[in-house]
Formats: C-alpha cells, sequence, structure tokens
C-alpha cells in the first residue's frame, strides 16, 4: 500500500544546489534522498539511487545554471534513473531555468533552446516542472506537462520593506530596460513606491547602452530591480545614468545571480551600494563580495512542494 501524506515525498539532489536542496527538505520536514552523482573517468554522469522509490512522489532539486550543460545531464540522468526505479511522480524543480533567453528566433536560421530543453525534459520522463522567474514567461507554454511558474519578488520586496520601512516615500523601483516592466510595476506595487525606466539600445549581445530615463529618479534613492544578471553590464551601466541624474543612492536585486565574466569586478566597482540576489544559483565564496547579500528561497519552493502534493492551490502562495 502506497503511503499517503509527506512520508510519500522523497527530495533528490544533483551537484548544483545541495545546500538548497538541504533547505527544502529541512522545510519539508524530511531528509534528503540517498543518491549519488558523479562522473566515468570520460566524462559521462553517473547516478546512483541507493534507495526505494517506488510510487513515491519524487522532486529533483537541480538549477541548469553553470556548467549548464553538465547540470543539464545530471539532471535529464537522474529523471530517467527514477523513472526506470518506477517512481509515482517526477517534478523537476529547476530554482533556475538555463537557456531561458533563447525562447525566440531573434535572426533567420537560430534554434530556440528554451523549448528544446522543455522537450527533452518532457521525454527524459518529468511530470512536473517547478521554477521561478522565467526569463520569459511565455515558456511555460513551451511545455507539454504542468509548469508551477514561482516569483522570487515576495522574498525581495519583504527584505526592502523590513530594511528601508521607515524612508520608502523617498524610493523610486527602476527597470533597467523595457522588457522588464511588468516586473517592476509589480514590485514597485509590493512597495508602494513609484517607477522608472530605462530606455536602452543594445547593439550587440552582452553590450548595452543607456538611451534615456522615463520618470523622475532626481534626488531619489532607487531599487533597480531586474530577473537576472549575467555580465552586469546592463545594471552596472544603468547605476550609473542614474547617478548621473540626479540619484541619491543605488541598490539592486534580481532573482538569479549568474555572474559571468566581467560581473564581479564591474558591481564591485560600480555605485551600486547592494546587490541582493537569491540563491536559486549556488555562489562560492569568492564570489560572495561584501556588496552581495543573498537570500534563500527554500521556504518557497518546499511550500510549494507541499502544495502540489496534497493537491492545494499554488498561486495562494502569492496572493
Amino acid at each position: 500500500m502506497i503511503n499517503s501524506g509527506k512520508s510519500n515525498i522523497k527530495v533528490f539532489t544533483c551537484n548544483a544546489n545541495k545546500k538548497l536542496a538541504a533547505e527544502i527538505a529541512n522545510n519539508l520536514g524530511i531528509s534528503m534522498g540517498d543518491s549519488e552523482v558523479a562522473q566515468f573517468s570520460d566524462g559521462e554522469v553517473s547516478v546512483s539511487i541507493n534507495e526505494t522509490v517506488r510510487g513515491a512522489d519524487v522532486y529533483i532539486i537541480q538549477s541548469t545554471s553553470y556548467p549548464v550543460n553538465d547540470n543539464l545531464m545530471e539532471l535529464l540522468i537522474m529523471i530517467d534513473a527514477l523513472k526506470r526505479a518506477s517512481a509515482g511522480s517526477i517534478s523537476a524543480v529547476i530554482p533556475y531555468y538555463g537557456y531561458a533567453r533563447q525562447d525566440r528566433k531573434a535572426k533567420a536560421r537560430d534554434p530556440i533552446s528554451a523549448k528544446l530543453i522543455a522537450n527533452l525534459l518532457y521525454t527524459a520522463g518529468a511530470d512536473r516542472v517547478i521554477t521561478m522567474d522565467l526569463h520569459c514567461a511565455q515558456i511555460q507554454g513551451f511545455f507539454d506537462i504542468p509548469v508551477d511558474h514561482l516569483k522570487g519578488m515576495p522574498i525581495l520586496t519583504n527584505y526592502y520593506r523590513k530594511k528601508f520601512g521607515h524612508d520608502l516615500e523617498n524610493f523610486v523601483a527602476v527597470s533597467p530596460d523595457l522588457g522588464s516592466v511588468t516586473r517592476v510595476r509589480s514590485f514597485a506595487e509590493r512597495l508602494d513606491i513609484p517607477i522608472a525606466i530605462i530606455d536602452k539600445r543594445r547593439p550587440k549581445p552582452n553590450v548595452s547602452e543607456i538611451m534615456n530615463i522615463i520618470g523622475d529618479v532626481e534626488g531619489k534613492k532607487v531599487i533597480l530591480v531586474d530577473d537576472m544578471i549575467d555580465t552586469a553590464g546592463t545594471i552596472c551601466n544603468a547605476a550609473e545614468a542614474l547617478k548621473e541624474r540626479g540619484a541619491l543612492e543605488i541598490d539592486a536585486c534580481c532573482t538569479h545571480p549568474v555572474l559571468s565574466g566581467p560581473a564581479l569586478e564591474r558591481i564591485d566597482n560600480s555605485c551600486i551600494n547592494e546587490l541582493v540576489v537569491l540563491n536559486t544559483i549556488t555562489l562560492p565564496k569568492e564570489k560572495l563580495l561584501p556588496k552581495i547579500t543573498q537570500l534563500s528561497v527554500a521556504e518557497i519552493f518546499a511550500d510549494a512542494i507541499y502544495r502540489i502534493h496534497e493537491g492545494l492551490s499554488v498561486s495562494k502562495l502569492f496572493d
């Protein structure tokens, strides 16, 4: 007879988010699943599941962050292993969904890699995907299985409400580009502050050029809001432009700290006071600059897993 309730939930992890996975399991009040994910000498991924999963609702915690292809293959192979071990259901919990920026054909003969990854997850045997702050929300439509799209914004707004609650009337939320306006508007509504928008032109990938600022930032404290920071060119250029236009203090936040290439140097040398990020991507100690504060998403993911398991509404988490 299959168990019901939390006893039938099993949480496994690959190598991308081990600490976060342990926090999620702890929030659920269960032990981590016993598994090993390693590599053979030729670089192929080796997965061993060391306990029975027959009939269980299994959740695999794994961001497809750097090294993205290794982490993706670990996830796909673990899904396959669990499927062949007769797991009752398999949910891929992907705090950061890699390849999300390749969501359309920007020019002739471009791939749509985000759709390809969705196909691979489905083919491997995933029954559900749980993720957070997709770069493009329409990616949910690439899947033929349910997708629970969680929001990191409540964690960020709660942090700023506690830190600046007495002074929020002097703040403005700023979108670093036109594509983030909807996200920033929701952020600003939660804090009851106005917004401003930076209109920029990007001549080529990872190179941004500030054009102009829509909204009043002179004499204001600002919070730059984005879903991810990769090479940090956009956010640092935006901070400089805001400073030139009279902003008094500049803070920044994002859900996904990709932080590749020159990102750390740019952030360290920028006029940004503090960069607040979430732990959807594990940051090694050398990337945790004094300017960077990392908050945990474990509680939200644990609540979502519990609600899914119990057949409750996940959207209620964000009402």
